[in-house]
């Protein structure tokens, strides 16, 4: 994939992995998915960081339909239960030590003080955060209809989070690594707090074969 060249297909996430981002920032620009159904247990509304045992998954609860699947752009965020008090604490107490938590702690908190309705409207908050924290815009737009058909720079695969990708990341310093190996592939909330101001040349120097996609 070249940079700056292609328009590639993503879904949107609960602060996307570094993968999605490692090719999000190559393309000119992209589109989001919106019109696939919904599926559990996908980085739609879930994230994994570095906390003190090892890998900690982070999951948006979301409330279920009536009428059985949902569109993704339909599904309404569960507050029945105070999760963005407990996502700001744990990534807090995961990162509080870590370079860079500072410079972004403010905004994270602006994110998890609101009660967007929908996860699409939270998964769009947190992308244009990131986007931000690498002072790197690239030209959106959404999906008219579902996509049946794999298209060219398609990466919706990503959003799978059981599934093994040929990935292979260079290591870059994580907070537990001495007490733990080093974890590819985490939030990019993991990379923006370690890495600051040089996650985004990281990112720019990720590769990884897109055609196991």
């Amino acid at each position: 994939m070249t940079q700056k060249t292609t328009k590639g297909l993503f879904h949107p996430c609960y602060f996307a992995t570094i993968a999605q981002y490692s090719l999000l920032v190559k393309c000119a620009q992209f589109s989001f998915e919106i019109h696939d159904h919904y599926q559990k247990q996908t980085y739609r509304n879930r994230c994994f960081i570095y906390a003190q045992q090892g890998r900690q998954h982070l999951n948006v609860p979301v409330k279920r339909s009536s009428e059985g699947k949902q569109i993704t752009k339909n599904v309404k965020i569960d507050y029945s239960e105070n999760w963005q008090q407990q996502h700001f604490r744990t990534i807090k107490t995961a990162y509080n030590t870590s370079p860079f938590f500072e410079f972004f702690e403010d905004d994270l908190l602006k994110i998890y003080s609101k009660k967007q309705l929908f996860l699409l409207d939270l998964n769009l908050e947190t992308h244009q955060f990131v986007m931000s924290c690498l002072d790197h815009h690239t030209p959106y737009n959404f999906t008219e209809s579902y996509e049946n058909q794999k298209v060219e720079f398609d990466f919706r695969e990503l959003i799978n989070s059981k599934k093994k990708m040929n990935y292979s990341f260079e290591e870059y310093p994580q907070n537990f690594v001495s007490a733990n190996e080093f974890i590819p592939n985490l939030s990019i909330l993991d990379l923006l707090f370690m890495e600051g101001p040089q996650a985004f040349s990281y990112l720019l120097s990720t590769h990884f074969d897109t055609e196991t996609l």
